[in-house]
C-alpha cells in the first residue's frame, strides 16, 4: 500500500492586475503539476520534488506552490517507481492526486487573499449547458 505525505516547503502568490481596475468578465486559468524527480531515501521511502503553479490569463495573477511528496510503500513498489521514473513514466497516480489536493487548496486560499478567481472549474455543467441555459451570461473557463 502507498503512503503519500506531502509538504510544503514554499507558497507565493502574485497580483499583476491593479485593485482599483475591476477584473476582466473571462480569465483562462492553467495550472501546471511539475514533480521534479524521484529519490530513495531508504528501502520503503521514497521523496518526490514538486513545482505546482496556477497562472491566468490575462495576465492578472501568478500562484505557486513548491513542496515534497513524501511516498511509504513496500520495497517492491519503491522498486518500481524508481524504475518507471528512470523511463520518462509519469509519477504513479497517488502522488499525483496527493500534490494536487493539498497544493490546489493553497492556491485556493491565495487566491482568496489577492481577491483573483479561484484556480476552479467553473460549477454548473459544460460550457454548452451554461450557454443553452443562460445565453447572456459570460462563462469563466478553466484550462489545464
Amino acid at each position: 500500500m502507498i503512503r503519500v505525505t506531502v509538504q510544503v516547503t514554499n507558497v507565493s502568490g502574485e497580483r499583476y492586475w491593479g485593485y482599483e481596475s475591476q477584473l476582466p468578465g473571462q480569465v483562462q486559468i492553467a495550472v501546471n503539476i511539475n514533480v521534479l524527480g524521484l529519490e530513495q531515501k531508504g528501502e520503503l521511502l521514497a521523496e518526490a520534488p514538486f513545482v505546482f503553479t496556477v497562472n491566468y490569463s490575462p495576465s492578472i495573477a501568478q500562484l505557486s506552490v513548491k513542496g515534497r511528496a513524501r511516498v511509504d510503500a513496500e520495497k517492491s513498489e519503491i522498486s518500481k517507481m524508481l524504475e518507471e521514473h528512470k523511463q520518462n513514466k509519469p509519477p504513479p497516480t497517488p502522488v499525483i492526486q496527493a500534490v494536487s489536493s493539498i497544493a490546489m487548496a493553497e492556491a485556493i486560499l491565495m487566491s482568496r487573499s489577492l481577491g483573483i478567481p479561484p484556480p476552479l472549474p467553473p460549477i454548473g455543467g459544460s460550457p454548452e449547458q451554461q450557454m443553452q441555459t443562460a445565453p447572456k451570461k459570460q462563462e469563466s473557463r478553466y484550462t489545464t
